[in-house]
């Protein structure tokens, strides 16, 4: 069973406390996109807060959830829950059916050869910790450098200071220029012999920058390294191919994709993940369990130990579905449009400095206002249902690149308009006309 077809088995969705009901759907040609047609499918886009239509300018921490999606994982739990993969009866097929179509939606969306190079995680935190604890155990040493820039999130720099501290490899920081790009010329003089792996994103979570990834990666490949990427905050903006950028490892998280949370997965190449141990033990990675000797599945199942997130693929193949019925070159223009609005227009504001200048980026607006502090800006704008994010963004290192502890951050997606821009940059202009 499909999971359209367990959607059409689902009664008429109740209307939710405090939310007014959405505007209906219109029937749309697959491709069309517009940020007024996408919005229609988001129920939460039509509650208000405080009083105030919700604005919401915080995806860089959590995108909103489709119709499709809510529908999808209702219609799992109501009509088709199951475990997976050793069920003989219907729903238990069913449900694996589903669940294995999520994995191959996956190798699909990100342009790998093969399914079985796709493993369901929690998270792209939690692919990082698989990869460092997994591959990284077995291949690194004394003496070996992992290079990671200084822009990471958090999630792309501890994993592999544990792993570090435990092989006695050393995590060498990639510098950033004034931009708040990676230094390229520091990070070729970085490169070596030594260097065994890099671990980058894909797009800063607090500046937005995109780092030219496939080039990176061709130059630490040179020196036999392998990379990690991460995509957490690139795929919801733009199209990715792991195949063209040649990443041996590359991970996302569900939820930042219009998925629900709990879910996400990583990529690797297949002869990279062929020789990866387990990381974890127990039910779904076994071949044969004996005192004796236990052997284990074949990839990707022995990196997916006990129960999976089943709900959750089920809510991230509906997700990707919803995302691939837009022409994502027009999602990319339109948001690269609305950022240019955005910043122009966010610079009237006295005081506002923005964070990052780097040419290539997503539309992340990390910034300080003079005179208030992060968490301040972020309580005046919840007042008038604008919901940003306020503090370190787990990013302390990118932060501290500009002498700041903290930052204020309104993260856009493909369902903002330039009328919510309009909302934010008047709320704060009236911010700083109270102050003055």
């Amino acid at each position: 069973m499909t999971i359209p077809d367990l959607t059409r088995q689902l009664p008429e969705a109740p209307v939710l406390p405090a939310m007014s009901r959405q505007p209906a759907a219109v029937p749309r040609p697959r491709g069309a996109y517009s940020a007024e047609t996408a919005r229609q499918d988001f129920p939460v886009l039509h509650r208000t807060v405080n009083g105030h239509p919700l604005v919401w300018l915080d995806n860089g921490a959590t995108t909103q959830k489709p119709r499709q999606v809510i529908e999808a994982l209702a219609a799992y739990y109501g009509t088709a829950n199951s475990n997976i993969h050793r069920g003989a009866h219907t729903m238990a097929r069913e449900a694996t059916e589903a669940y294995e179509a999520g994995r191959a939606a996956v190798a699909r969306f990100l342009g790998a050869p093969d399914p079985a190079s796709i493993v369901f995680v929690r998270g792209t935190t939690e692919a990082v910790n698989l990869v460092a604890q997994s591959w990284g155990q077995d291949n690194l040493g004394p003496g070996d450098d992992i290079l990671v820039p200084v822009l990471e999130h958090h999630s792309n720099i501890v994993p592999w200071q544990m792993v570090a501290g435990r092989t006695r490899a050393r995590v060498v920081p990639v510098p950033l220029t004034p931009e708040g790009e990676i230094d390229r010329f520091a990070y070729e003089d970085l490169l070596s012999s030594r260097t065994r792996l890099v671990a980058l994103s894909h797009a800063s979570n607090v500046l937005g920058t995109v780092p030219p990834v496939r080039e990176m990666t061709a130059l630490a490949h040179r020196y036999g390294a392998k990379v990690l990427v991460d995509g957490a905050q690139a795929v919801a903006h733009f199209p990715v191919d792991v195949t063209e950028l040649d990443a041996d490892f590359y991970a996302f998280s569900g939820h930042k994709l219009f998925a629900p949370t709990g879910i996400g997965a990583l990529y690797a190449k297949p002869e990279v993940l062929a020789d990866m141990r387990p990381w974890q033990g127990g039910g779904n990675m076994i071949d044969s369990v004996d005192f004796g000797l236990t052997t284990f599945a074949p990839v990707p199942h022995r990196m997916e130990a006990g129960t999976g997130n089943i709900g959750g693929v089920i809510g991230l193949l509906a997700a990707l579905d919803w995302l691939g019925s837009f022409d994502r070159d027009a999602v990319t223009a339109y948001e690269e449009g609305l950022m240019a609005y955005a910043r122009q227009a966010m610079a009237t504001v006295p005081g506002l400095e923005l964070v990052g200048a780097a040419p290539e980026r997503i539309a992340v607006l990390t910034f300080t206002l003079a005179g208030h502090d992060p968490a301040a800006v972020a309580d005046w704008l919840d007042r008038d249902g604008i919901a940003i994010r306020a503090g370190h963004h787990c990013a302390q290192p990118a932060l501290a690149h500009y002498g700041l502890e903290s930052a204020a951050r309104a993260s856009l997606a493909l369902y903002n308009t330039s009328e919510e821009v309009d909302r934010l940059v008047a709320s704060l202009h009236r911010l700083q006309q109270t102050s003055g």
